[in-house]
């Protein structure tokens, strides 16, 4: 075994083989993976191996894409070795008119990222998979490139292709610790010897806390037990492999939540059931390898009985094996992929319940980041740091339970799971709710998403179509229009920078140049090496060497990261994360200022307190930083005081406010006034995959004379190689209103695709922001929105206050014409 390595790799599943395969293929060869027990022990020698490229995100369906490309095609191609792929096609099933909403907007987005999705009628489904009962049925999506694999012979493939290019497997060798060098290298200590390495990656899936643990990291991740039954032969489907036909597809009933594959000449059936049962939640037997746990059937034969009324074939078969083993759930059920918080070169490759179908992806995906220095693609659905310290094992645990059994569950837009909440709240938490308050978690945080007032449901049914708080929110809307609002934005990200060389540091940091003089305010874009945006932050600065910036809820640890990564290149520069310490209350509105002036003795105005500028100032006797911004685009300031005073001020001004009809405001509606700005947001339509200069951030870009990480790749994506961010019109549907996903359609043919939406209601008009392709003109353009096209129109300005006369409170009359009823 080497004693010395680029990388080590530990975890010998899917996921690690194939980060050491792909590694290998980008030329890094001097890579060592360690395997306590043989390669696929734990849950990838008994996975099932569905392959799928069905899913809610385009990095995630593009990453699934890979698996299924490398399984049935290039595994074989350059090792000789079967991988055992069976393309046999997959179907979904439904009965709810919700799901074949699901089913279009999935369709929509492979339709943009180049994957083909079938909508099929009961009659065609019928065709497809004849020894289905379409009873119930009104439609189904159909996958004819999806299929099986075989986990060991995939795997096994992928270890010799990465073994031919010089990299190094070692097994049965449990790694004992990990520590970190005084050179910054890790040390990774093994029952074999010690190993030292540039880069160490926790992909140990069943056993990842505990080498998270050594790592000095609590993952947040829960190993499931799920079940599947191995039928004996069933004779219509030897009847039809005598007849020569082919493979049955994959068929899955997401209602009733079950998935059944042909095996041979039978079936195997996994059911996913709604009473989750966790296992070894505090640690994972140091004997257990590829062992399995006892059959339960008890908790899935009524499951599986449902699935015997669909396919009365399977009814008929006697059951051959049972297998019940662990697979690792994160609280949202997606992958960690990417670095591991607070740790220079330590990643993790793991926490995915479905190690197989997305392992050959992920392997390639990390691979890339590694050696490129940054994700090859949007990276914000599966990136560990999504989650932050509030994801405590209670938390973990009940949302891997929920997760679990809602693995088939709709994937709504807007939509708010409650399991785990609440974990992180303000003291204003219990008037919002008086309020009527409806919330949703950011982060962790409880923030209002809208507030349900006057006897409208507070808890109105999930759905892809007009949401049941559209009336809320355009009571929020107009209020904030034409008087005043108030919205709680504690969720923020917050960080103090300071210290000699703060200053130097925030010169270096980002695309826009940082605030030259104390109390003025900057939007600032940090880069990726490739020139994508890597972060978003509004810039304050506090003094000479202090800063003091915000940036988005979900952002926290990645941007913690960036900051002190960056910093590392200057002497005497601080990092303080404030997040918990502070809470944020926003005014907006024409009569903003007259609400805080009666709280306040600063000056507010326009002379005393100009645009995009910073004070101190107390606001009902409570010490405040005061930030005259407005995500809006109406006349406002956010306060930023002390977390544990914040309930006290969110009182004051809602009583200082009742004079003035002050409405609280929630989330919803903030997004749909930014979009009538045409104000980008962080993680939607700012990503790593696209340049400030292509998401139309020209304005906030300063190059001449200065030096930062992306710039060079930054200008050379321009012309011809550069995408397009384009503000669009919709036409007006009463049911079909944009979210984010949909496909940019020009003479039918897929051009671009939609980052955020809504109604606008302060113009009356239905706006996305959308990505267009290289060479794409913004003419002739549609929006395909659950299966029906909607025209688009550029908007070469902001449909709302274009000259920006309203946040100097220079407001003009808007005409306002509302096309939905």
């Amino acid at each position: 075994m080497r004693q010395h390595a680029r990388v080590v790799i530990i975890g010998g599943g899917a996921m690690g083989v194939s980060l050491l395969y792909h590694l290998a293929k980008r030329g890094w060869s001097d890579v060592v993976l360690v395997e306590k027990h043989e390669l696929t022990a734990g849950s990838t020698w008994h996975a099932a191996g569905l392959c799928t490229h069905f899913a809610h995100n385009a990095t995630i369906m593009e990453m699934r894409a890979h698996s299924v490309r490398l399984y049935r095609e290039i595994l074989t191609a350059e090792t000789g070795l079967p991988t055992g792929f069976h393309a046999s096609g997959a179907l979904r099933i439904t009965r709810s008119r919700d799901r074949m909403d699901e089913f279009r907007h999935v369709q929509g987005l492979g339709r943009f990222v180049g994957h083909d999705f079938h909508i099929l009628s009961p009659e065609e489904l019928k065709q497809v998979y004849p020894l289905c009962l379409t009873d119930g049925i009104i439609g189904a999506i159909y996958e004819p490139n999806d299929g099986h694999v075989d986990p060991t012979l995939a795997t096994n493939a992928m270890a010799a292709g990465a073994r031919s290019r010089g990299a190094e497997i070692v097994r049965h060798n449990p790694v004992l610790a990990i520590e970190r060098k005084a050179s910054g290298e890790w040390l990774v200590r093994t029952t074999q010897g010690d190993i030292v390495a540039e880069h160490v990656v926790n992909a140990a899936g069943t056993w990842c806390r505990e080498i998270g643990a050594m790592m000095g990291l609590d993952l947040p991740v829960v190993p499931m037990l799920h079940q599947y039954v191995v039928t004996d032969t069933v004779s219509e489907i030897a009847e039809r492999i005598a007849a020569g036909a082919s493979e049955l597809p994959i068929i899955r009933d997401p209602e009733e939540s079950w998935y059944l594959r042909q095996e041979r000449d039978g079936y195997i059936v996994g059911p996913y059931e709604k009473s989750a049962q966790p296992w070894a939640i505090d640690g994972v037997p140091p004997e257990f390898g590829m062992e399995l746990l006892p059959p339960d059937l008890d908790r899935v034969e009524h499951i599986i009985a449902l699935a015997m009324e669909r396919v009365p074939a399977l009814a008929n078969a006697g059951i051959k094996t049972v297998v019940n083993g662990p697979i690792t759930f994160t609280p949202d059920a997606n992958p960690l992929i990417g670095p591991a918080f607070g740790l220079d070169n330590a990643w993790l490759l793991t926490g995915s319940s479905m190690g197989v179908m997305e392992g050959g992806g992920a392997g390639r995906f990390l691979a890339d980041w590694i050696v490129d220095g940054t994700p090859p693609s949007d990276a914000l659905a599966i990136d560990p740091r999504r989650f932050g310290n509030y994801a405590d094992r209670d938390y973990r645990v009940d949302r891997a339970i929920e997760g679990f059994g809602l693995q088939f569950g709709i994937h709504y837009p807007y939509e708010e799971r409650e399991a785990g909440r609440p974990r992180r709240t303000t003291p204003a938490l219990d008037l919002q709710k008086s309020q009527g308050a409806v919330l949703g978690a950011a982060y962790g945080w409880e923030r209002p998403n809208w507030f349900a007032i006057g006897g409208v449901d507070r808890n109105p049914p999930l759905t892809f179509r007009r949401p049941g708080w559209f009336e809320a929110a355009r009571g929020e809307c107009l209020a904030v229009r034409d008087g005043v609002g108030a919205i709680d934005l504690s969720a923020f990200s917050k960080f103090e920078v300071g210290g000699p060389g703060a200053s130097a540091f925030m010169a270096s940091l980002g695309a826009n140049r940082p605030p030259t003089r104390q109390g003025r305010i900057g939007l600032v874009h940090v880069l990726t090496a490739k020139g994508g945006v890597a972060s978003e932050f509004t810039v304050t600065r506090l003094g000479d060497d202090w800063f003091y910036l915000t940036s988005a809820a979900v952002a926290e640890r990645h941007d913690e990261d960036l900051l002190r990564s960056r910093a590392s290149a200057f002497a005497n520069v601080t990092i303080d994360n404030v997040t918990e310490r502070r809470g944020v209350l926003a005014i907006m509105g024409p009569r903003a200022r007259d609400l805080l002036e009666t709280v306040s003795e600063a000056d507010l105005s326009n002379a005393g307190f100009p645009w995009f500028s910073a004070q101190i100032i107390r606001v009902a006797g409570i010490k405040a930083a005061a930030l005259r911004v407005s995500y809006a685009g109406e006349l406002g300031w956010e306060l930023h005081v002390q977390l544990a005073q914040f309930g006290k001020l969110y009182d004051a001004v809602t009583r200082a406010g009742r004079r003035f009809d002050l409405r609280p405001f929630g989330i919803h509606a903030l997004n749909a006034m930014r979009l009538e700005k045409g104000y980008r947001a962080w993680g939607a339509d700012l990503t790593t995959e696209r340049t400030p200069l292509e998401a139309g951030l020209d304005a906030l870009v300063k190059t001449e004379g200065r030096d930062f990480i992306g710039r060079e790749a930054m200008l050379a994506r321009v012309g011809d190689s550069a995408w397009t961010m384009v503000l669009l019109e919709i036409d007006d549907d009463a049911e079909r209103l944009p979210f984010y996903a949909h496909a940019v359609l020009q003479a039918g043919r897929p051009v671009g695709i939609v980052t955020s939406g809504a109604h606008g209601f302060r113009t009356g008009k239905t706006i996305a922001l959308a990505y267009l392709r290289p060479g794409v003109s913004a003419e002739g353009l549609s929006v395909s929105i659950l299966g029906k096209e909607l025209a688009a129109r550029e908007l070469r300005e902001a449909p709302y206050d274009p000259g920006n006369l309203r946040p100097h409170g220079l407001h003009a009359a808007q005409p306002v014409a509302f096309t939905l009823a």
